[in-house]
């Protein structure tokens, strides 16, 4: 699998974000910031969870588990890292989105938790970028109040994200693309289409043509030039492109039969 990657910091002291890639699968995290003032019941903070759980994925995704599964055992190894000294019940302990993607007969499973993104080519030729985005759905409209996210995290008719719950994994959208061709990014890289009114179109073939690094500068220059609606003004952008070789597509094809 060839992979092109870009991972830039936003405002924050540090970057939240986490990508990986091995010879058949990849993914990236968003570290969910905490706002101040918030009991997280939790001693480890944003960059830990991101961590940990980029680690406990690049064991599980090597497996043949299916995608939802290999979140959840990741997710649990998770939960036994906090060593038993932190309240794993408190709703707003350090969480993460989620998108990955692993190769299959003919093209490539993905799986989407929150508000990450997975692009791809259609058979049509269109672009499609598939995001979970519940949590822009709660009741009332934004600007939320603490407490209601508080109360729709990884809750029924709420939004689910990479925390303390393995279930959450299970209410992730997932499918398959016959194709050999795909992009991850977090949502520091998705405000060209969701802020700046961009087009998917666009946006893959600046990606395809330009590359990562130059894609993240994209977003730089927009949000210099045009503010943001939504959250900082620099978000921690993310952007993994990967494209698998002929030979191993249809290898694994023809193991498949």
């Amino acid at each position: 699998m060839r992979i092109r990657q870009a991972s830039r910091r936003g405002v924050g002291a540090s970057n939240e974000d986490r990508l990986g890639a091995g010879a058949d699968w990849a993914f990236v995290l968003d570290g969910a910031t905490a706002p101040s003032g918030v009991a997280s019941g939790c001693v480890h903070d944003v960059s830990w969870l991101v961590d940990r759980l980029a680690e406990a994925l690049r064991v599980t995704l090597g497996t043949p588990m299916p995608l939802p599964d290999a979140l959840a055992v990741a997710i649990e190894r998770v939960r036994y890292a906090h060593g038993g000294i932190c309240d794993l019940d408190n709703p707003d302990s350090p969480s993460a989105t989620v998108a990955l993607a692993r190769r299959c007969a003919g093209g490539f499973d993905y799986l989407v938790l929150a508000d990450t993104a997975v692009v791809f080519t259609q058979e049509d030729g269109t672009v499609r970028a598939v995001s979970d985005d519940r949590v822009d759905r709660l009741p009332g409209g934004r600007p939320y109040s603490r407490q209601l996210v508080r109360e729709s995290r990884n809750a029924p008719g709420g939004f689910w994200v990479a925390s303390t719950a393995p279930e959450a994994a299970y209410e992730a959208l997932v499918g398959t693309v016959r194709t050999s061709e795909f992009a991850l990014m977090s949502d520091g890289c998705t405000r060209l289409v969701d802020y700046y009114g961009h087009s998917w179109e666009k946006v893959w073939n600046h990606l395809r043509v330009h590359g990562p690094h130059s894609l993240v500068d994209w977003v730089r220059a927009e949000e210099e030039r045009n503010g943001v609606t939504l959250g900082k003004l620099h978000d921690d952008a993310t952007v993994l492109h990967a494209m698998f070789a002929p030979d191993q597509t249809r290898r694994l094809a023809r193991t498949a039969h």
